[in-house]
């Protein structure tokens, strides 16, 4: 059968995510002989890695099999064998270089989130329709089994109506004085686009419009639990963004959702990420893997007494749902997706339009904090 390439420049390729997810994604179709197409074709991604380092990307490229390598961003652009712009770097300064990708005729694939602010993100999706380019956003987390699990109970109706949603993600980074911190410093700093909100919370607006429910309005409190850090060089420097944060939407259709993110906070939970459900039929609670049930009718009555500890085992009241299918790794399916968006033109749905969905509801949890009050989510429009 057939044998296309296409030629990625994966910018930031030897950043944590760049190599461990994206990379090792690439690497793992073309061990498999490369992406079946629809016609019976195979693609074959040709990955360049693109950084600051040389030494570390001359490791990285070796590691991976002979694989090109520059610290050269414009003639990575300028290059004819490259057809796609891949930015797995800081958020800071995303814009500039995917606006150039797209200048330069490329196809654009971009971690969350796009940009720092809505009118960035909404340039990204102008560009991508002017270009006449692919442009699309990593939404990893719905690949997640134990979201997969809950939409199957969305989608079998097993909630009834929804009355309350409680997501948790919070868990302890160091700061860099007993243990190496387990993120990069930049997320720490306003100037190359840190902060929690803005980082976590495009997960959060992905996971709510695709499974949960739209968001319809927001009101949120954030801080910085930690002002100062160490850097991976051991260098001690300031936060000027916050690491916490507490929110509540309103969705569309009348349920609230409280949500906690943090990166301050030690884990006392079944999973790092927790996602709870109430609806008038049943509730379920999830996690990045496992996912538990407890239907109405199976629903305990709980006592409460001053005098005696309680005497119900609660975690032993829910029923775990079965893994039933294999699920694959969350940055592979996203790139599936993107690449047969590109050479098939088959449906993607997290075009940049979503990515900048992301920042709205990052500024407009940042609006609430300076103001106080609720902030309403509009429709967005290119």
């Amino acid at each position: 059968m057939p044998t296309r390439t296409l030629g990625i420049v994966i910018d930031g390729a030897t950043g944590r995510l760049g190599t461990t997810q994206h990379l090792k994604a690439l690497l793992a179709m073309r061990a498999e002989g490369g992406l079946a197409l629809a016609n019976g074709d195979r693609l074959m991604p040709e990955p360049m890695l693109l950084g600051r380092d040389p030494q570390k990307l001359a490791a990285l490229a070796g590691r991976s099999g002979g694989l090109r390598w520059s610290t050269d961003r414009d003639a990575c652009l300028a290059d004819p064998a490259i057809d796609l712009y891949f930015d797995a770097t800081a958020t800071g300064g995303r814009p500039e270089r995917a606006r150039a990708a797209f200048a330069a005729g490329k196809h654009v694939y971009l971690e969350k989130p796009v940009a720092e602010n809505l009118d960035d993100a909404l340039s990204l999706a102008r560009a991508a329709e002017h270009a006449g380019r692919k442009g699309g956003v990593v939404q990893d987390k719905l690949f997640l089994p134990g979201l997969k699990k809950l939409r199957r109970l969305y989608d079998a109706a097993f909630f009834g109506r929804v009355l309350t949603v409680r997501l948790e993600f919070r868990w302890w980074v160091f700061d860099g004085e007993l243990a190496p911190a387990q993120r990069p410093s930049w997320n720490y700093k306003k100037a190359t686009g840190g902060g929690l909100v803005l980082d976590m919370f495009a997960h959060w607006r992905y996971i709510f419009d695709r499974l949960l429910g739209p968001i319809k309005a927001v009101s949120c409190r954030h801080m910085t639990a930690l002002p100062t850090r160490r850097d991976e060089t051991g260098k001690r420097y300031d936060v000027d963004v916050e690491d916490h944060a507490f929110a509540m939407f309103e969705l569309e259709g009348g349920a609230l959702a409280q949500v906690g993110a943090s990166w301050a906070n030690r884990v006392k939970r079944d999973d790092l990420l927790e996602i709870q459900v109430d609806g008038t039929l049943g509730s379920a609670v999830a996690g990045l893997h496992r996912c538990f049930v407890q239907p109405a009718v199976a629903t305990p009555r709980p006592f409460f007494s001053p005098e005696q500890p309680q005497a119900m085992d609660f975690h032993g009241q829910w029923q775990e749902i079965p893994d039933i299918e294999p699920f694959e790794n969350g940055y592979r399916a996203g790139w599936e997706l993107f690449l047969r968006h590109v050479v098939e033109d088959s449906p993607f749905p997290a075009p940049l339009i979503e990515g900048a969905k992301s920042v709205q509801l990052a500024e407009a949890c940042y609006r609430s904090h300076r103001e106080r009050r609720w902030v309403d989510l509009p429709k967005l429009r290119i």
